[in-house]
């Protein structure tokens, strides 16, 4: 066998020519045995699948969408109703954690407003759709340009779709951009692997105006493979022309390039007890163990399928090159640093926050086991019914996240993961009453607000609503970070207003366990805490 010197990420890649025409983007090859015509048909086939899926999880899910879903809705529909950028009518505020994904819904939003009323839960509707789409069509092209053929082509790109579309911790965040982040970290991979850098940096700048923590990602999968690397300035600069726009004009006019969800999240990592982020996932397990164990297995051996790659990588010298899947493992590495980052930060263990690295590692691992059963398949001397089983297993997560899913009840009540007070339902209820009941009057959230403020459209404030709210904690966070930490915060908030003050409030919202009656008083139910109420007090009255 004879030894072959290559990059970490770019296992055995044949040595390329130097000339020009290199940099071009090369065609990729199709499977043998797989002509146009049966490859357009199979993507047709793969992305119309995906969009029915997306539609039937949208139905399942969007009458109990979480609290902070309709924090994204209620942007989305100021928005597409007024052009205004906030959670309430009544103030700016920069507390969108994904812009792009508000710009969407918007956008959806506003089309619908051409037949009636604005109707954001349909636009939430339209774009989960497009986006299972998107995801199906990445797959496909990626399954083209790992030279994926027959079956093993259709299994990996369908159990990379299956992962995403029936975890649990997905599905209970719909409405997040908790799909929009699979479908471009699925087309970063593809891109790469297609080695077309100037492409990879506008979807680059795609994904980080969806989320900018998503950076670990995009550096990552770009040093994966020397295409990118050798037109790194390239893809820097697509990816500036994309997100810098978007980032500057945040800087500017909100006064905090970054939303202020960091610097909330972060100061509310105490509500979580002794829980972090690190340790989440046992918190998680211990309520429901059946449902959270078989939505983190797939996360799980995506880890062990990436660390027997590298083995692999670094210890068996082949006497031809096997398939380059670099972009693929660094999808991988991409999310076990994403989970280190967010372990540094310190912020609470909110559980669309383990969507990243859920989703990056267990489609690494339906890419890893997908090329390792088609190079036993083009191998004699390989054992093609090892990894045929292991595909089996993978597929079996898969079912079962959707058999833990259908369990939740058809459609779902409330997610699956939850923690909060009232179901969505409920919060409606209380929302619209609410509304009637204060004419205008200002009230203090009591501590969730993103399904009141939507259906109350009433001025309720907190740091997410009002950004007179938001000083005092960046200023505190800023004097309790480290000199460099100090300086980065400094830096993003340098055009912050800090002579804006809280909006005055005329009423508490406030919430309490167990029943409750009299005046301004609502009874809730929710699937975690169980019975609980609401009761409106003027602002100052003591409990």
């Amino acid at each position: 066998m004879s030894s072959q010197h290559t990059d970490l990420f770019q296992p055995a890649e044949p040595t390329e020519p130097t000339e020009p025409a290199e940099h071009r983007p090369p065609p990729v090859e199709p499977a043998e045995g797989v002509d146009d015509g049966q490859r357009r048909a199979r993507t047709l086939g793969l992305v119309g699948a995906a969009g029915v899926a997306a539609a039937l999880v949208f139905l399942l899910v969007k009458d109990s969408l979480t609290d902070d879903a309709y924090i994204t809705l209620g942007y989305a529909k100021n928005l597409a109703t007024d052009g205004h950028w906030g959670l309430i009518p009544q103030e700016v505020a920069n507390s969108a954690t994904s812009p792009l994904n508000v710009l969407l819904l918007g956008a959806v939003t506003w089309l619908t407003t051409l037949f009636g009323e604005a109707r954001p839960v349909v636009g939430l509707g339209v774009v989960t759709i497009v986006t299972g789409m998107a995801l199906a069509w990445g797959w496909a092209r990626l399954v083209r340009a790992l030279r994926l053929a027959g079956w093993v082509a259709v299994a990996t790109a369908g159990l990379g779709i299956v992962l995403v579309l029936a975890n649990p911790f997905v599905l209970s965040a719909v409405g997040l951009e908790v799909l929009l982040m699979p479908a471009l970290l699925i087309w970063l991979v593809t891109l790469a692997m297609e080695r077309r850098p100037a492409w990879f940096g506008v979807v680059s700048g795609l994904t980080l105006v969806t989320r900018l923590d998503l950076v670990v990602f995009v550096v990552v999968i770009a040093l994966s493979t020397s295409a990118i690397r050798r037109k790194l300035h390239w893809a820097v600069l697509a990816a500036c022309l994309i997100a810098g726009p978007w980032y500057v004009f945040s800087w500017f006019y909100f006064g905090s390039a970054v939303p202020d969800t960091l610097v909330i999240k972060q100061a509310q990592g105490g509500l979580f007890g002794e829980w972090s982020y690190l340790t989440g996932p046992i918190m998680y397990f211990m309520g429901r163990k059946i449902v959270v164990g078989l939505a983190f297995l797939p996360m799980i051996a995506g880890v062990f399928a990436l660390v027997g790659w590298l083995l692999v990588r670094v210890s068996v010298r082949w006497s031809s090159p096997p398939q380059a899947v670099g972009p693929v493992a660094a999808l991988g590495v991409g999310g076990i640093g994403y989970y280190g980052v967010y372990t540094l930060m310190g912020v609470g263990p909110y559980h669309w926050y383990f969507v990243p690295p859920m989703v990056s590692l267990a489609m690494c691992l339906a890419g890893l086991v997908g090329v390792w059963a088609a190079r036993a398949r083009e191998q004699d001397r390989l054992r093609p019914a090892v990894p045929v089983a292991v595909l089996g297993l993978v597929a079996l997560l898969g079912l079962g996240n959707v058999a833990s899913d259908v369990k939740q009840g058809l459609p779902w009540g409330s997610p699956v993961i939850f923690g909060n007070w009232a179901n969505a339902s409920e919060y409606a209820r209380v929302g619209q009453a609410l509304g009637q009941r204060l004419d205008g009057s200002t009230v203090a959230s009591p501590g969730e607000i993103g399904t009141l403020a939507y259906f109350c459209e009433c001025p309720i404030v907190d740091e997410f609503a009002d950004r007179g709210r938001i000083v005092e904690p960046v200023e505190t966070r800023i004097a309790n970070s480290n000199p460099i930490g100090s300086l980065v915060w400094r830096a993003n908030y340098f055009w912050l207003d800090r002579s804006m003050k809280p909006r005055p409030i005329d009423y508490e919202l406030r919430y309490e366990e167990g029943p409750g009656s009299g005046k301004d008083t609502w009874q809730v139910e929710s699937a975690f805490k169980g019975a609980g109420h609401f009761t409106l007090v003027p602002a100052g009255r003591s409990s």
